[in-house]
């Protein structure tokens, strides 16, 4: 956005006033009145490196597994659906369960939330794909909420510059219930572009869409959705994880805590454990 001039500091007749003094208390007020987010994953070089390597042979696996004509079929080509159940070194677990990404959810999502969904992402060198439409991520729905319900989390295993694909949103949208207008979108509508070993964060009412990317090479990314207990999961974790050790605060955000009981006597069971944990 362009600026003219010193920019004004001061006010007056202002009774209530947010303060944001570090990066993160920046990044809780920007969700809340923009939508959208920039935050750094604090992953060093290698273990952006060990990611690149364990992406790049996951989706190598994932299209020899479910067949490519299946896939181009589907429209699920560029997608690698819920990697972290597909491999037990917990590389993409840790990415879903990331330290200060758990910090700003936890701020953003009031009570209990957990993982949706985590999927692979390719954005393909000039071609158009699924998700460059815009589009909220919770699809279909036209309603607001005085809070979060969910929010998105993109972790960008390349830069995501405005040439190779950076994302756009529309800012505030997130606080309406139609989708705007092409000819508001066209003059509103922005790009962020981010880093590799940054997390692009929305809040899923927030209209969106992957830019188009006209580099030379296809860019990464591994995107998160986290919701209140309420709403399915993609694929459903707890019964799909390989993780060789879980912890209680592990189980509740994979939804061990909010699986659908299958029968009476498995609901009254799960009523008989929550006494018993009082």
């Amino acid at each position: 956005m362009n600026t003219y001039g010193k920019r004004p500091n001061q006010t007056y007749g202002v009774l209530q006033k947010n303060t944001a003094n570090n990066d993160e208390e920046i990044i809780i007020e920007s969700l809340h009145r923009n939508g959208f987010a920039l935050l750094d994953s604090g992953y060093t070089d290698q273990e952006l490196n060990e990611l690149d390597t364990v992406f790049n042979r996951l989706r190598k696996q994932y299209i020899e597994q479910y067949d490519q004509h299946l896939l181009s079929e589907t429209g699920e080509l560029y997608t690698i659906r819920s990697p972290l159940t597909q491999e037990i070194e917990n590389h993409f677990l840790n990415l879903a369960l990331n330290s200060r990404l758990a910090t700003v959810i936890g701020k953003m999502i009031q009570g209990k939330y957990i993982l949706n969904q985590q999927n692979g992402v390719i954005f393909p060198s000039s071609k158009d794909y699924d998700q460059g439409q815009w589009h909220r991520d919770l699809p279909y729905q036209h309603y607001v909420s005085s809070s979060p319900l969910a929010l998105n989390a993109l972790f960008c295993l390349d830069d995501l510059t405005f040439e190779s694909g950076a994302m756009w949103v529309v800012p505030h949208s997130h606080k309406d219930i139609v989708c705007p207008s092409e000819n508001f979108i066209k003059e509103f509508g922005i790009q962020i572009e981010s880093k590799r070993g940054q997390f692009v964060i929305l809040d899923c009412m927030v209209y969106h869409c992957g830019g188009y990317n006209q580099s030379s090479s296809d860019v990464r990314a591994v995107n998160h959705v986290f919701t209140i207990p309420y709403f399915k999961q993609q694929i459903n974790i707890p019964q799909n994880i390989q993780a060789k050790y879980i912890s209680p605060n592990m189980r509740e955000i994979l939804g061990f805590n909010f699986e659908e009981p299958t029968s009476i006597e498995s609901y009254l069971q799960s009523r008989q454990l929550k006494k018993l944990k009082k």
